[in-house]
């Protein structure tokens, strides 16, 4: 997530908070855009769909309402409390050590992905989720994703002395990486691509940076972190903002569809 909702890993758990209102304010264009790997997962009325990373459960409802039983896991408790203020079936989970085994028909997961580490043990734990015959179908960062952004975090991070390698929470697989994981575990892979998604932001990049990049932020002194915000937007502002004055981060998508063999 993104830009994005997440499952984190250990260390992210201390850094990076999932506010619903804030993420709602600054990222509720992510289940937005998360409707193309919804139709190609092709969810069917009377499915059993686990929506790995669910978030606030709003794309969770779209496939509740297209008939479908649906189980939404993430890692922000956070967020699990406002799925189920939806009425969703959710759960607090991390995404790198699902529990479920043979139970579903689809797991779908949207902009979640890139923020759990080990991307073979999330694989892993959607081959144990998944029903013989089953398919996953994902949506995540990936290649550069948010590539400029992510370069001028680190840049006003490093020129303050911080190590700025050791609080990136991000994991953005190519074609090829992720392809082989998938194989290696079993799959077929049906199809596979990055695609380059310019996304227009609701506000200010200080906002996208405060819901995405905290796990960069808080590693900062309090009193630092407004001249790293300062830094990152003047670093940006000649490449991410355009003549109207909004905000579009460089967005580039991992999207694949795959099927565990009957």
């Amino acid at each position: 997530m993104v830009g994005d909702t997440g499952v984190g890993d250990t260390g992210q758990q201390v850094t990076q908070k999932w506010d619903p209102s804030r993420y709602q304010t600054n990222a509720g264009f992510v289940p937005k855009l998360g409707r193309p790997v919804l139709e190609m997962a092709a969810p069917v009325a009377g499915e059993r769909v686990l929506d790995l990373g669910c978030g606030d459960g709003v794309l969770t409802e779209e496939i509740v309402a297209l008939g479908c039983t649906v189980v939404g896991v993430d890692f922000s408790a956070d967020q699990i409390e406002a799925a189920r203020e939806r009425g969703l079936d959710a759960h607090v989970m991390d995404g790198q050590k699902l529990t479920f085994q043979n139970e579903f028909d689809l797991v779908l997961s949207n902009a979640a992905m890139h923020w759990m580490p080990d991307q073979s043990a999330v694989i892993d734990g959607v081959w144990r989720a998944l029903k013989p015959g089953g398919r996953f179908a994902c949506e995540m960062g990936g290649g550069d994703n948010v590539g400029k952004i992510r370069r001028a975090v680190r840049t006003a991070l490093s020129a303050r002395g911080f190590d700025a390698d050791a609080m990136d929470p991000w994991t953005f697989p190519g074609v090829v990486d992720q392809r082989a994981r998938l194989e290696d575990q079993g799959f077929t892979v049906e199809s596979i691509k990055l695609i380059d998604r310019p996304t227009p932001l609701p506000g200010d990049i200080e906002g996208w940076l405060w819901t995405f990049c905290e796990s960069f932020l808080m590693a900062a002194p309090e009193e630092e972190r407004a001249g790293i915000i300062e830094d990152v937007r003047s670093a940006l502002d000649p490449i991410l903002r355009d003549e109207n004055g909004v905000w579009i981060a460089d967005y580039v998508r991992l999207r694949f569809l795959a099927h565990k063999p009957a």
